[in-house]
């Protein structure tokens, strides 16, 4: 038994609440009572953030010198508190009650302060611990992901970078395939114009050497 059990009708081990905390996963610590006494002894268990933990039993009856074992659980977090420090703390209440308590079944104002009974309490703090290789804080969860911020600039720098060549050799590509085009166009062109001025260079030859014969020819007696 501790020094700070020694006045109290139920001793608790561990003295305090520590979990291990992981973003979007939930964290328990069991709390062992144990009754110092020759009696009956209920108990009932209070946090300042009754959202965040669940605690089963919450409230109890511990036999003469027995014991029982209390689990909270911390429900998922989606954040680092600052610097994983906490705040939040419990309340473990204990009174002497009749043998014939029912353990399940705690009267609701078993522990009402109205000076006809006895209440001791217990202050519990709570405490966070970080998995092993990993941020002990916010900050340093900060500082990881910025450490690995550059990596991840120069890969997308890099894709982008791929991407604007595909875009340059795809229009240069465009712009010598229309000069192609272009170019074969032309040609189909000047061919076309060459033939027919062939055509009509001939037609023209024949014509001047006909009218040039007839004229060259004596008229008829």
């Amino acid at each position: 038994m501790t020094a700070a059990d020694a006045n109290q009708l139920i001793s608790v081990q561990p003295n305090d609440l520590k979990f291990l905390f992981e973003l979007d996963k939930p964290s328990f610590c069991d709390l062992q009572l144990t009754n110092n006494t020759d009696s009956h002894v209920a108990f009932k268990v209070k946090t300042t953030s009754p959202k965040k933990y669940f605690v089963r039993p919450n409230t109890g009856v511990v036999m003469p010198c027995g014991s029982c074992i209390i689990r909270v659980t911390l429900q998922a977090q989606r954040e680092y508190p600052p610097d994983m420090q906490c705040k939040d703390k419990f309340l473990l209440q204990s009174t002497i009650v009749p043998p014939n308590t029912d353990v399940d079944d705690v009267p609701a104002d078993t522990f009402n302060k109205d000076g006809s009974k006895e209440i001791k309490e217990r202050k519990l703090k709570v405490f966070y611990e970080s998995p092993s290789g990993q941020a002990n804080s916010e900050d340093g969860e900060l500082r990881s992901s910025t450490s690995q911020a550059p990596d991840a600039n120069s890969t997308i720098q890099h894709l982008k970078d791929e991407k604007d060549a595909a875009v340059r050799q795809t229009v240069k590509l465009q712009q010598e395939l229309d000069f192609l085009k272009r170019q074969r166009k032309r040609r189909n062109n000047s061919g076309f114009s060459f033939v027919f001025a062939s055509f009509v260079g001939l037609i023209g030859i024949m014509v001047g050497f006909l009218l040039n014969l007839s004229l060259a020819s004596p008229p008829a007696e």
